[in-house]
């Protein structure tokens, strides 16, 4: 059962990582005239804050996801590097 739980964080690492790092290298290859395609992607989620102001405390919702063709890559990588790692 340990195991198990502990392959799931392991997963999450992984996809985190390959998003962040696959977004990340999707706008410095957007600068990059023939890897323009790697930063195309679409944006999507609350493009305005949501506040709930109840006098005593102030709440702040927002969520936002963009979404690029290097950080679907860096998803299968680490999908790809986490398999390999297990076995």
């Amino acid at each position: 059962m340990a195991t198990k739980d502990k392959n799931a964080w392991i997963l999450i690492l992984f996809l985190l990582a390959g998003i962040v790092l696959g977004g990340l290298l999707g706008e410095l290859a957007a600068k990059i005239d023939f890897l323009w395609f790697l930063g195309y992607g679409k944006d999507f989620g609350l493009t305005e804050p949501l506040v709930l102001d109840l006098s005593v405390v102030s709440l702040t919702f927002a969520l936002q996801f963009k979404i690029n063709i290097a950080s679907i890559i860096g998803v299968a990588i680490a999908i790809f590097i986490y398999k390999k790692s297990i076995h």
